[in-house]
């Protein structure tokens, strides 16, 4: 029995032995799998501890392979190395990097087209970065993309990496330009109601031809045809074709890589009307009949897009200024094929009830932040409206200051909040321009302008303008606070000097130098009032012994004290070119708040614009002034109106009016009327040229003058006019010639038959 027992006693003694050399052995291997030091060879600018902070293994971790696979694309994914690789020395962990050069500098050989700093601008790698290969790919194909939309798409760019010491590197980019790739050909597949000529004008994209030398419109760029396939959808939509798609847009370009023939394939469809229109409303407080008026279209009109949008907003303005913020107008559009008719019907909704958390600006560099602030309609605690943040953007757009304004909706902390993000683009708002060109009342004239527009980031402006011409010479310095005070008031103070030669009309020259301030305000969205104050120094010298007697007895120096006010009412589409709307004024000025001049002087006028049918716009003219001298005081002859010229075409300047019979000399008047009819139209050359006809008939009287006598001659008698004329929009700036046809006038008018005028600045 104590044989088995000692077998037993021998395996157990056994089984402890090798637990005991496993206790001993296991913690061993696994000693051998710590790692002891990390150590980093071949940084030269990077500091050692810079680089280990990129991985997440250190001495005590174990040898992990998927860490260290972690480690190296870590490595790599910073950038700053051109080459990593790991490996175990013992129980050290050993890093060895290629650092990635620094660029020393960075130059463009053989681009004419395109500036140095405009491509500088362009690229994301600068002097002093760390230079990668895909950071250059990238900026190549940038550098590539900028000659495409210029219309280069045979451009070819290498990038070059010229070697220096201390790991620099110079990086040169070798551009050939090649020629430009021009539009040869636009054509239309699918359009029944419009020819090719019409689709033509409604894009932007152009057909090559000799005189677009100074656009782009003409080199084909892909950005710009999605935008011709917007504007074709827009026009087709508001002229009727609630079905209309443009099915497809190709540019093929022709074997020699040298032009694109560009091809819409249309689907017009078919037009519709009017049908039945109605405002209903889900809100029990709003009276749907109430707000009809607001639409602005009407049934048996031809359907169209933008009035649909236009009666959205003008829905939404109502009811937000009826205190109902939380509005929701939507348009339900119904087409009836069979009848060809589209129904619509306009739904006021309540609304969700949100209200504007925060108003994130960004892209300012260097425009302040309450500068954008006052232009958006809505504060931060204001009930959101969509209508509001359309309106801001535009504001925005109308300041003049950025290439882009965008204005989006992000949600806020909770769900009834939130937030508009506005991003702006800056542009430059200085000018400095040099002018040169010729007038028939002026003669041959040149200027020079200094103008900044956001003056210091402030919105302010800045303005420094001088012209010289034969006839007169001008000097005005103006600085303008659109928001004085922090409110919706402009301020302007300036300082002028001019000196004019009326030998021609009047036997006098005349000299004005003085300044003044002003302030500006609206009263609604179309009223605004001006207030302004003037000191002035007015000088008539070189009257010859020939002059008139009445002029000569107001020759030298005389100071005015002016006060005056214009009311102005503006209703139309475009301050710059103008189609459709009225623009109305009341001018009223006095003297006599010190100085040597007396007088109040009262001017209304105003211009309606009617478009009688598509790019022909009729414009009704109308004004009348009178002035009158108190005090026991005589209006003077620098003071009085003058009628002619452009204010009445086919009489000189200061042509109609009081006269003296002995000398001949224009003495101006105290009572004018003046008005015109024009219609102005298409020349029939191709739109981007810029050149327009107009017809007109011009009209008016001025008489009313203190000084009498024997040789006065002071008649009311109405004068017109007929003629014709034609305005081009060069490159080279503004040029309009008029040939006009006095039917009635007096005797003693001097007449013309011709008037140009000619101005560029560059």
């Amino acid at each position: 029995m104590r044989k088995p027992l000692s077998v037993l006693r021998l395996l157990a003694v056994a089984g402890l032995a090798i637990l005991f050399s496993l206790a001993w052995v296991i913690p061993a291997a696994h000693a051998a799998d710590i790692i002891k030091h990390v150590r980093v060879e071949g940084a030269q600018r990077i500091e050692t501890p810079t680089v280990l902070s990129y991985i997440d293994l250190q001495p005590g971790d174990v040898f992990d392979q998927d860490k260290l696979d972690r480690a190296l694309k870590n490595l790599y994914a910073t950038g700053l190395f051109a080459d990593v690789s790991l490996y175990r020395e013992g129980q050290d962990l050993v890093i060895v990097v290629v650092e990635n050069p620094i660029i020393n500098q960075i130059a463009f050989e053989g681009n004419k087209k395109v500036k140095d700093d405009d491509l500088r601008n362009e690229i994301q790698l600068k002097p002093r970065n760390v230079l990668t290969r895909t950071k250059v790919q990238a900026d190549v194909e940038r550098i590539q993309e900028v000659y495409r939309v210029g219309g280069y798409f045979s451009a070819d760019v290498q990038a070059k990496i010229i070697k220096l010491d201390q790991n620099r590197v110079n990086l040169v980019y070798e551009i050939n330009e090649g020629a430009p790739t021009y539009i040869s050909r636009i054509s239309f597949v699918g359009n029944r109601h419009y020819d090719e000529g019409q689709l033509q004008k409604v894009i932007r994209s152009r057909e090559e031809r000799w005189w677009r030398f100074w656009s782009s419109d003409d080199k084909y760029d892909p950005d710009r045809l999605a935008y011709d396939r917007e504007m074709l959808r827009k026009f087709y939509l508001d002229h009727g074709y609630a079905d209309f798609r443009v099915e497809n847009a190709v540019a093929e370009l022709s074997p020699d890589h040298k032009n694109f023939y560009v091809t819409f394939v249309l689907d017009e469809g078919d037009r519709y009307r009017v049908g039945n229109l109605d405002v209903r409303s889900f809100i029990p407080e709003v009276d749907a009949k109430a707000y009809r008026k607001n639409l602005t279209f009407k049934s048996g009109d031809w359907y169209n897009a933008s009035e649909i949008e236009k009666s959205v907003n003008a829905l939404t303005d109502a009811l937000s200024n009826r205190q109902h913020p939380f509005i929701d107008v939507r348009p339900d559009v119904q087409r009836n094929k069979d009848k060809h008719t589209v129904d619509v019907t306009f739904s006021i909704n309540e609304g969700p009830k949100i209200f504007v958390e925060n108003i994130n600006i960004s892209g300012n560099v260097r425009t302040l932040d309450e500068v954008i602030r006052r232009e958006i309609t809505m504060s931060e605690g204001d009930p959101f409206n969509q209508a509001k943040m359309a309106k801001s953007e535009q504001r925005l757009k109308d300041l003049g200051f950025f290439d882009k304004v965008s204005i989006k909706q992000v949600p806020g902390s909770a769900p009834d909040k939130t937030n508009l993000d506005v991003q702006v683009t800056e542009k430059s708002t200085g000018q400095l321009s040099i002018g040169a060109g010729f007038s028939t009342s002026d003669g041959p004239l040149a200027d020079f302008s200094i103008q900044e527009k956001n003056f210091l980031g402030r919105g302010q402006e800045f303005d420094l303008a001088t012209t010289l011409a034969k006839k007169r010479t001008d000097i005005n310095l103006s600085f303008t606070e659109p928001y004085f005070l922090k409110r919706d008031l402009s301020a302007t103070v300036n300082a002028f000097h001019s000196s004019t030669n009326y030998q021609q009309e009047s036997s006098y020259d005349y000299k004005r130098t003085g300044g003044g301030f002003g302030f500006g305000y609206p009263l609604s969205d179309k009223w605004r009032q001006n207030l302004n104050y003037e000191y002035a120094d007015n000088d008539i010298f070189n009257v010859p012994t020939t002059a008139s007697i009445f002029i000569k007895e107001q020759a030298g120096r005389r100071s005015a004290s002016t006060l005056s006010q214009r009311l102005t009412y503006d209703s139309t589409d475009s301050k710059q070119d103008p189609t459709e709307g009225l623009v109305t004024r009341i001018d009223l000025e006095g003297t006599g708040l010190g100085g040597e001049s007396h007088y109040v002087k009262a001017r209304v006028g105003g211009t309606y614009y009617y478009p009688i049918m598509d790019k022909w716009v009729l414009s009704l003219l109308g004004e009348g002034g009178y002035m009158h001298g108190w005090d026991g005081q005589t209006v003077h002859i620098n003071e009085r109106f003058y009628i002619g010229g452009s204010t009445l075409r086919g009489f000189y300047d200061s042509g109609i009016g009081p006269r003296d019979l002995a000398t001949r000399d224009a003495l101006g008047g105290d009572m004018f009327y003046r008005g015109s009819g024009q219609v102005e139209f298409p020349s029939g050359l191709p739109e981007d040229l810029g050149v327009r006809l107009h017809v007109f008939s011009d009209f008016g009287s001025l008489w009313k003058i203190d000084d009498t006598g024997p040789t006065v001659i002071d008649d009311n008698i109405m004068r017109i006019s007929v003629g014709s004329g034609v305005s081009w929009r060069s490159p080279l700036g503004p040029v309009q010639a008029d040939l006009a046809w006095p039917l009635r006038k007096a005797p003693l008018d001097h007449t013309e038959l011709f008037r140009f005028n000619f101005g560029t600045r560059f």
